[in-house]
């Protein structure tokens, strides 16, 4: 098995593409550590997993120490990083946009960097290791709705870029960036009928994502096949960004 006893460390793991990402790599013999800040979910997934290769952390990851504390979980060195971790507050600039702009940011781009850090420090020395961020659709083309969003996506964007340098050659990073997929965060964002026909006209293949969908590209970047591939940020929008 291609991941046999590699340990992944996935944020978000209780999320919709985290669920697919966790059952197609211990699949493969990989062993995890599932961090979210749901611990019911992480309990449920553990509960379909192997437990003896299965470690969970119930965390938001709001400080270095806590990233720290979500690795000191598990045993053994890392060899990948997969970051989903991340969350859609609403925004409303007349009330206190400034708490929203610094919770968003926090959710979607600080944490990721404390993450990375830390796992840099843990790092499998005996062969070049992985880390995958999530970015997003809405980093290349913003949201007039979710503008701290938008920019905490960008921000990771850049993250990916800059971390493929600094850790050359060891580490091979690397982001996807979905677009609308069928998971628990952008839910209310297809609540309304008229708004949700609005988003599929924009999709050229006419259909929302499946998490397995972005699980897959992740497996990719994870796999001995993407050895030579590192600072990009891949589009899973069914062809929404095409550049």
């Amino acid at each position: 098995m291609p991941y046999e006893n590699r340990l992944f460390v996935v944020t978000g793991a209780a999320g919709g593409i985290g669920r697919e990402l966790v059952r197609l790599v211990a699949g493969r013999g990989a062993r995890c550590l599932l961090i979210d800040r749901d611990a019911e979910g992480l309990e449920a997934l553990r509960a379909e997993l192997d437990p003896e290769r299965t470690a969970v952390f119930a965390s938001a990851l709001r400080s270095p120490q806590e990233c720290e504390e979500a690795l000191d979980a598990t045993d053994g060195p890392v060899f990948a990083y997969v970051s989903l971790a991340g969350s859609l507050p609403p925004e409303d600039f007349a009330e206190d946009p400034r708490r929203t702009w610094d919770l968003t940011l926090a959710d979607n781009l600080t944490h990721v960097f404390d993450m990375a850090v830390a796992v840099s420090r843990r790092l499998d020395e005996e062969r070049v290791c992985r880390m995958v961020l999530t970015s997003s659709v809405d980093f290349r083309r913003g949201s007039a709705d979710h503008v701290g969003y938008g920019a905490a996506k960008a921000g990771v964007a850049g993250l990916v870029r800059s971390l493929a340098r600094r850790f050359a050659p060891h580490v091979l990073v690397n982001g996807v960036a979905p677009g609308h997929i069928e998971s628990p965060l952008p839910r209310l964002l297809w609540a309304d009928k008229a708004r949700s026909e609005k988003l599929m006209a924009e999709i050229p293949l006419r259909r929302r994502g499946h998490p397995r969908e972005v699980a897959s590209v992740i497996d990719f970047l994870c796999s001995e096949a993407s050895a030579y591939v590192t600072g990009q940020v891949i589009n899973v929008d069914g062809g929404i960004v095409n550049d």
